[in-house]
């Protein structure tokens, strides 16, 4: 049965080197403007954005919580320090998260999508 999903891997495996990113916000209205910032310039594709995540965290030698709202950049390689240098920038957090991860396989269709939303033809 492997061998079956290593062929369908092989066939949705993305061309360029895409990645996810993940930040946290502390509220919608920071996550839309983040969001929206980076879809202008160009830096990613998507952003979903999902509300009232909990989150458990250290922070100044405690355990702290708060509720966020979760925000999943789909973007290139190539447009990841533009992306993080803006998030780092425009986010209210001193230390935001900013994590990524690598898309190794998808929808072949939806992997070229990313890829021509970031880098348009002229």
């Amino acid at each position: 049965m492997r061998g079956g999903f290593d062929m369908i891997a092989r066939r949705i495996t993305a061309t360029a080197p895409l990645i996810t990113v993940l930040v946290t916000a502390p509220k919608l209205i920071t996550a839309r403007v983040l969001a929206k910032t980076a879809l202008k310039a160009r830096l990613v594709a998507c952003a979903n954005l999902i509300p009232r995540i909990e989150s458990h965290y250290w922070w100044q030698g405690k355990i702290e919580s708060s509720a966020e709202v979760l925000i999943i950049f789909k973007t290139t390689q190539s447009k990841l320090k533009v992306l993080e240098k803006l998030i780092i920038a425009k986010h209210p957090y001193d230390t935001p998260e900013f994590v990524v991860l690598p898309i190794t396989a998808g929808n072949k269709r939806y992997l070229d999508w990313v890829s021509a939303s970031v880098n348009p033809k002229r």
